[in-house]
């Protein structure tokens, strides 16, 4: 049986849909199983080892008509038995429908249930101590009668990607015996980032819990003036446990320096799916206008602590509607000494 998955767009969507390829695996290990994704997203499922094939989506065929036709094609000429749209967009609704696979599963929706012959309904409450992401996925399997399997996503770093990470952090001088932590310092976009003024408070309360702590920012180059503007609310003393200059230039050596933290601190996204993802302990505040119980479930709580406003406050469903609409307002009642608290217990909790 020839499978093509669908996940498109956000690296940390890709990630948690790669648990659908080793569920698939193990229970059917006749299967040959492809994945389509946008081309930038690979470094998080390179090497994975159950799955058989990748299909690009490149920038170029997303800009042009042309481009996406002769894409579609391609798609058709590979006879998938099977797709599963994890995706559910206009893009990948036009990729099932002209797939010529005998079986299509999405999950249902009135507006696109004409192309899919097995629709499947997403839960809103976790009901397998998991996440919502996980268990939803997990349940477009059903049509292909796979049991369900609790599996949490995983990324295969080399071990010469592991060395080059050692070797960075030897060049700064960073005992790996002290503790080292990955801070995620900023959201996918400011409206998804806890304050800055708030964000040093907190790297404050770590150095003074752990006084011998090293601290690496996660950002980008072209983020590096929000980046600095953190690095300069810190004291003297807290910057001189902040490494500002060793940071991963690519998302695999960003990968490798993370697998060698004590934990990953900050806010919520793709970074700390990427660090759960190699089992490193996190720390996560996540956006006042997410449902925490859409990426963080039961089985979490081991090695990981999330923080959400609505465990300090009283929460309604508006709230998160409010909350995509004035971020600002809703982050700033998000104040540090709501998660300092549960924060140096985490860090007392580290191994």
């Amino acid at each position: 049986m020839k499978i093509l998955i669908i996940q498109q767009k956000m690296i940390g969507d890709v990630l948690t849909s790669s648990i659908l390829f080793e569920v698939l695996k193990k229970q059917r290990e006749d299967c040959e199983l492809h994945y389509l994704i946008n081309s930038h997203t690979d470094p998080v499922v390179e090497n994975h080892p159950f799955i058989d094939y990748f299909i690009y989506c490149t920038p170029e065929i997303e800009k042009s008509y042309l481009k996406f036709a002769s894409f579609l094609k391609q798609v058709r000429n590979n006879k998938y038995d099977v797709i599963i749209d994890v995706y559910g967009k206009l893009s990948s609704n036009l990729i099932t429908l002209f797939s010529g696979a005998e079986i299509k599963i999405g999950y249902h929706k009135k507006h696109t249930s004409f192309i899919y012959n097995k629709g499947i309904k997403r839960i809103k409450k976790p009901e397998k101590n998991t996440s919502l992401a996980i268990e939803n996925r997990l349940r477009l399997l059903q049509p292909l009668q796979i049991d369900f399997e609790n599996i949490a996503p995983k990324i295969y770093l080399q071990e010469s990607e592991i060395a080059e990470a050692k070797r960075m952090l030897e060049s700064f001088q960073i005992k790996q015996s002290n503790p080292l932590y990955m801070i995620s310092l900023l959201g996918s976009n400011p409206k998804k980032t806890y304050p800055a003024s708030y964000m040093a408070q907190l790297l404050e309360t770590i150095v003074l819990e752990k006084p011998n702590a090293q601290l690496l920012f996660n950002y980008i180059p072209k983020q590096v003036k929000e980046a600095k503007e953190i690095y300069d609310l810190c004291s003297k003393e807290t910057q001189n446990h902040i490494y500002f200059d060793l940071f991963g230039k690519s998302i695999r050596a960003f990968l490798g320096l993370t697998s060698l933290c004590h934990a990953l601190i900050g806010n919520e996204g793709g970074a700390v799916n990427m660090a759960k993802a190699l089992n490193i302990p996190t720390f996560i505040i996540f956006n006042p206008a997410l449902n925490k119980l859409n990426w963080f479930g039961d089985e979490d709580t081991n090695n990981n602590v999330a923080v959400h406003l609505a465990d300090y406050i009283e929460y309604h469903e508006e709230d998160y509607n409010e909350a995509k609409q004035n971020p600002e307002s809703y982050y700033l009642k998000f104040k540090p000494t709501f998660i300092v608290p549960k924060l140096t217990a985490f860090l007392k909790d580290l191994k």
